[in-house]
């Protein structure tokens, strides 16, 4: 027990730095889903809808690496918007294993209409901060995020 009380003493500043982090983490994701969970989606079906929105046709594995999800989610996520008509998908023509994920024009239209506020909401989020203070942010994060990736 003494030497745990030691190493948290030893460690308070980067357990502290964590769960603020955490928190802050936590706030903006909230924040951030109002958006999304207005218009009838969940985060997994947005960052899909937002990514071939904006990068255009997609494969499933692309579309798992773009929104950091699991194939067994991405799965699911896939099946409901096309089930709701938002997507398509087509075989690859050489390569029956792979397929493309497209917008359908309902679901282009649908995005288009929610980017905005989406885009706006965000900008709320991180308005308390300067320009240079989210440079600094971003700076400080990549540099973690990369650190840890090595």
């Amino acid at each position: 027990m003494n030497n745990i009380k030691t190493i948290l003493d030893e460690y308070y500043l980067e357990l502290s730095t964590l769960t603020v982090f955490t928190r802050a983490e936590h706030t903006i994701h909230k924040k951030e889903y109002e958006t999304i969970k207005k218009h009838n989606l969940t985060p997994a079906q947005f960052g899909v809808l937002e990514a071939l929105y904006t990068k255009g046709d997609l494969t499933i594995g692309q579309l798992i690496e773009k929104n950091l999800s699991t194939s067994g989610n991405m799965t699911v996520v896939i099946r409901n918007l096309e089930r709701d008509g938002f997507i398509k998908k087509t075989a690859h023509p050489m390569d029956k294993r792979i397929s493309y994920i497209s917008l359908t024009d309902m679901g282009q239209e649908y995005i288009k209409d929610i980017l905005p506020e989406h885009y706006e909401n965000i900008h709320s989020i991180f308005s308390i901060l300067t320009d240079d203070e989210k440079q600094e942010l971003k700076r400080l994060l990549k540099k973690i995020s990369y650190s840890i990736e090595d």
